[in-house]
This record gives structure tokens, C-alpha cells and sequence, in this order.
């Protein structure tokens, strides 16, 4: 069986002085039109595969213990639930909430989602 014959490249290795000035030059050269006060020109976005970052962030709210639903929010709705279903039952009604039952609720309620 014949060999494949390799053909010879050139090193990609250490470039010689004066070529390495010429490029640091190049380089200057090119980013020294930029003032101050000018935007920073950016790069590509970062992209990761798909689902990476769904699991970062169950990764990250598992961790957590901080509440997800805001606290205002989900006091109305449960107030709104709640004078619904006492409102099938009976014309005199009035609900009053103490600020722990409904934050006992919304934990229960995102510790089931």
C-alpha cells in the first residue's frame, strides 16, 4: 500500500522582529482613530447551545429561596378568589387578611409551580 506524501507548510512558529512591529502598528493604527466619550464597539453576542441556559437558571432558582411572584400582585389576586367564593355564600361579607396568611399562601403556591 502507498503512503499519502506530505508537502511542506510553513511554520506558523515565532515571527520575526520587524514583521511583529509592522503588526503591533497595524493594529495601533487601526483602533487609533478612537476618541473618548466613543461607543465600544462590541463583539458577536455570546450563543449557547440550546437549553444551556434553561438549565443555568433552574440551576439558579433552585438555589434560591427568594420569592418569584411579586407580593402585591398576588395579594389581589387571592383577595379577588377569595371575595368570589364568599360572595356565592352570603351578601355580608368581609374579608380581612393578616400579611403572613397570604405570604404562607404564595409560598405554598410557588413551592407547588
Amino acid at each position: 500500500m502507498a503512503r499519502a506524501k506530505n508537502t511542506a507548510r510553513k511554520s506558523a512558529g515565532r515571527l520575526s522582529e520587524g514583521s511583529t512591529r509592522a503588526a503591533r502598528k497595524t493594529l495601533a493604527g487601526a483602533s487609533g482613530n478612537i476618541e473618548p466619550g466613543d461607543p465600544i464597539p462590541r463583539g458577536k453576542a455570546r450563543r449557547y447551545r440550546p437549553g444551556t441556559v434553561a438549565l443555568k437558571e433552574i440551576r439558579k432558582y433552585q438555589k434560591s429561596t427568594d420569592l418569584l411572584i411579586r407580593k402585591l400582585p398576588f395579594a389581589r389576586v387571592v383577595r379577588d378568589i377569595a371575595t368570589d367564593y364568599v360572595a356565592s355564600f352570603s351578601t355580608d361579607f368581609g374579608l380581612r387578611w393578616q400579611s403572613t396568611a397570604i405570604l404562607c399562601l404564595q409560598e405554598a403556591t410557588e413551592g407547588a409551580l
